[in-house]
């Protein structure tokens, strides 16, 4: 068979697979051709270009956004979320929704799964889900102390038991403040047996489910009481702080900012957090980017769940150079 004639019939065979919809086997008895032929000629016909094959993202999915911040933070894994309006609210219920769908299709078995308290994304992300049907011994464990104002504790208290029971999992509760009054009551607290045992699974963990703060509290975290004063709030700032995870404030490289007040948490730190094979943001807004960009610059996340609001202006800014990408890689 010469060239023309091969190209001629990878082009009628690649025509009736591809813009008829006939199947391999018809293909073979409809031409008098064997199966492996078709299929060796439909190979050919990609490799020649005969056959291009192009994926056409629909409308409200942003493969090219979760691939750029994959490819410029280090991540694991984005998700993008569709959002019809750059409103909080609307920011809130749409990223809650896909952290939600997100956690439903990748949750391993015998996961250990820490949450933090008085996030009002992750608040929504338990509100969408439906329960699990699976097998195994799942833990779900609080990693940021919920005990605070009494008419929003029962937020993270219900956060830690709503999603053990979709999960099928056992809860473990962080029987303190977020904030105490002093290192002392740190002390006290984290002395405290039902403490202790909570904390010992905060090494352990296969996912982290965390929100990122800005530096100035969300409202459910105002309401629950564990807040810092505005006099320490600014002090923080100061000190180069622009958001948190856990009520742990870093910088704007990501880089734990030392202050007095890191006594006075109960919480796992930023340290525990970066080991976590698999440790999931869920945020977004304006008023978030920087502290975002932040967790994703220090490593402190490794999956980002956000909308395309938040992830087109964590991409606008420039990439980080190589030196401070390999810094951010470093362990401390």
């Amino acid at each position: 068979m010469t060239s023309v004639e091969r190209l001629r019939l990878m082009t009628k065979v690649a025509r009736l697979y591809y813009e008829h919809g006939m199947r391999q086997p018809e293909i073979a008895r409809h031409l008098s051709l064997s199966q492996a032929m078709v299929s060796r000629l439909l190979t050919a016909a990609q490799r020649e270009g005969i056959v291009r094959t192009t994926v056409m993202a629909p409308t409200g999915v942003y493969p090219e956004l979760e691939e750029e911040l994959e490819r410029r933070y280090g991540l694991k894994d984005a998700v993008v979320a569709d959002c019809a309006v750059d409103t909080p609210d609307q920011v809130l219920r749409d990223i809650g929704s896909a952290a939600a769908t997100y956690l439903e299709t990748t949750l391993g078995r015998d996961e250990v799964v820490g949450i933090s308290s008085w996030s009002e994304t992750l608040l929504r992300m338990v509100g969408s889900m439906q329960p699990l049907r699976r097998t195994g011994q799942s833990h779900v464990v609080q990693i940021l102390g919920g005990i605070g104002n009494p008419t929003a504790e029962v937020h993270a208290t219900r956060l830690t038991q709503q999603l053990a029971s979709l999960l099928r999992g056992e809860p473990h509760f962080l029987s303190a403040p977020g904030v105490t009054g002093s290192p002392e009551a740190t002390g006290a607290y984290l002395a405290e047996p039902s403490v202790q045992e909570t904390a010992t699974f905060f090494d352990r963990l296969t996912l982290a489910l965390v929100g990122i703060g800005g530096l100035f509290p969300s409202r459910l975290l105002g309401e629950s009481g564990n807040v810092f004063s505005a006099e320490e709030l600014a002090e923080l700032e100061t000190l180069g702080a622009v958001g948190d995870v856990c009520l742990r404030f870093f910088d704007g490289a990501g880089k734990p900012v030392v202050s007095r007040f890191d006594a006075r948490v109960v919480a796992m730190t930023l340290g525990q957090l970066r080991r976590v094979p698999r440790s999931v943001g869920v945020a977004g807004t304006a008023e978030k980017v920087d502290a975002i960009r932040g967790a994703l610059e220090g490593g402190l996340i490794n999956v980002l769940i956000t909308d395309h609001f938040t992830a087109e202006r964590l991409v606008a800014e420039p990439a980080p150079d190589a030196e401070r990408a390999q810094l951010q890689k470093v362990p401390s």
